[in-house]
């Protein structure tokens, strides 16, 4: 085996599942067909609940460090052409840092290079045989055409997955009618900006700050730092979208005029790019030794999340390959990936796919329901609701059962009851030893290892765990609150089992040992 797993695409999906499947103790080679790191700088920045499991692995601290503000809480966020105002709730769920996509790309092959991935620029997979032991992919590169082989391989190489289709996974769904085009570029000297945003144009007067809905389409602008702006305009267009040509200055200069009416002096051009929008999901994430993430597996037609969707894909797979390769995988552990995230990816298509309808729609019907909608968001209750359908941080994953996975009743507790952190990203609690030392949940997952975290008075889960010591780490604590006498949290952060406040023994052991030999094999 030339490794143990193949990542197709070294974009930001492909670049965290190596450093996440160097975790897990696998080789790792990934093939980008570009010759350079972060070559289409196609979004500004990261949100959503990625960032905080970049701070549970300890790496956010590298990208704040590179961020245009640092600070992760951001006051608004675009939806559907309108504004989700968090700046009044306190601990959004809905976190992000601005920066450019070379960096996040950068970053990521770092820490993978770091932790012993092996990554080849500008080799492109143009094959994918399998059977029922390996993959095999054949590859062109700078030195002509080779064969690589390996136990599995995993496409992350965008919404035209070639390995997708070389796969036979059906790609179903449909693609939007309207044209984005949307540019950062530097403030032209001869525009004014006034502090509501709004800027002052010569010849013209004042052109707003934010969405602006027309006859022709929609305008929309906004700073992204001093000297900076963004600038969007979206039109439906017949026909199919030029998708290999670059956008120009000109080109977008002719949408503003066409959709706001104004000749607006724009700066030199940081970003420039053409896209329509699609709502497309795998059928399924896996065939055989192939396997799907990021958007190769969905793409969702809004922006600004597709890539924490596709690397949180990327944590979810990574450690169960891991044990996958290293033999020390129970049945089904790998057909959950498939279960898992893609009801994570509907989840993140069903608010996306809302975003369309709010932003369509030209007729009295959809104006009033935009501003039904924007009076909604001024109660906290439902733009808090909204923030985590957006970050991601309200997908709980469905319990074992029926289907490709594990099998029934893990996790379930006390009267048949499943604890509310079963399936969620679990809390990042201030933990206290016994010896009064202090940590948190974070630190204690930044290796990708499950723990057990005991946070009371539980002796007989200790001993229920013994069978597991070698593969499961055990920390003792106490935290302010408890939410639950005991947590079983996966490497990806996710609760896997839960002990209620006071659940007897005769529910908590049994329940435990299963979840253990359901998620990491036979104790």
């Amino acid at each position: 085996m030339d490794a143990d797993v193949i990542v197709v695409g070294g974009g930001p999906v492909g670049l965290m599942l190596a450093g996440e499947l160097r975790l897990a103790g696998v080789r790792p080679l990934v093939l980008e067909r570009h010759a350079e790191v972060g070559h289409s700088p196609n979004a500004n920045g990261l949100g959503g609940q990625i960032v905080e499991l970049l701070r549970y692995r300890g790496l956010l601290h590298r990208f704040a460090a590179v961020a245009l503000d640092p600070d992760p809480e951001i006051p608004g966020y675009p939806f559907g052409g309108m504004h989700l105002d968090l700046s009044r709730l306190s601990d959004p769920p809905l976190k992000g840092l601005r920066l450019q996509h070379p960096s996040v790309d950068r970053l990521l092959a770092e820490r993978a290079v770091e932790l012993g991935a092996e990554i080849r620029h500008g080799h492109r997979v143009v094959g994918v045989e399998q059977d029922d032991h390996a993959v095999t992919a054949r590859v062109e590169g700078p030195d002509g055409t080779r064969s690589v082989t390996a136990r599995f391989l995993v496409g992350c190489d965008g919404a035209h997955s070639r390995v997708r289709g070389m796969a036979g996974i059906a790609f179903p769904g449909v693609t939007y009618p309207d044209v984005h085009r949307l540019a950062e570029v530097a403030l032209h000297p001869s525009v004014t900006v006034h502090e509501n945003g709004d800027l002052d144009v010569p010849g013209h007067g004042s052109v707003e700050a934010g969405f602006t809905r027309g006859e022709h389409g929609v305008f929309a602008m906004g700073s992204t730092g001093p000297g900076s702006l963004m600038v969007q305009t979206i039109e439906d267009e017949e026909g199919p979208a030029d998708d290999e040509s670059p956008m120009t200055m000109a080109e977008l200069g002719a949408s503003i005029r066409r959709v706001r009416g104004v000749d607006l002096p724009l700066g030199e051009p940081r970003r420039l790019s053409r896209y329509r929008h699609e709502a497309r999901q795998a059928e399924t994430y896996r065939a055989g030794r192939v396997l799907l993430a990021g958007d190769a597996a969905h793409v969702l037609p809004a922006t600004g999340i597709a890539r924490s969707v596709g690397m949180l894909d990327a944590v979810n797979l990574a450690w169960k390959l891991g044990a996958e390769v290293r033999g020390r995988a129970p049945a089904g552990l790998l057909d959950s990936y498939h279960r898992e995230r893609r009801h994570a990816g509907a989840r993140a298509m069903l608010q996306s796919q809302a975003q369309v309808a709010l932003r369509r729609g030209l007729d009295g019907a959809a104006d009033a329901l935009r501003e039904l909608f924007q009076e909604l968001l001024q109660d906290e209750a439902p733009s808090r609701r909204l923030a985590a359908m957006v970050s991601g941080s309200d997908v709980r994953y469905p319990p074992p059962g029926p289907g490709p996975g594990p099998g029934p009743g893990v996790g379930v507790g006390e009267g048949g009851r499943r604890h509310e952190l079963a399936g969620r990203f679990v809390p990042d609690l201030v933990l206290r030893g016994a010896d009064g030392t202090t940590t948190s949940v974070a630190e204690l997952l930044r290796r990708a290892r499950p723990v057990l975290l005991v946070l009371a008075d539980r002796p007989e889960l200790h001993d229920a765990v013994a069978g597991w010591r070698g593969r499961v780490e055990v920390h003792a604590a106490t935290t302010d609150d408890r939410p639950a006498d005991a947590l079983l949290v996966r490497p990806d952060a996710h609760v896997a089992w839960a002990a209620a406040v006071g659940e007897p023994g005769t529910t908590a052991v049994p329940t435990l040992r299963e979840s253990l030999a359901t998620w990491f094999g036979a104790g």
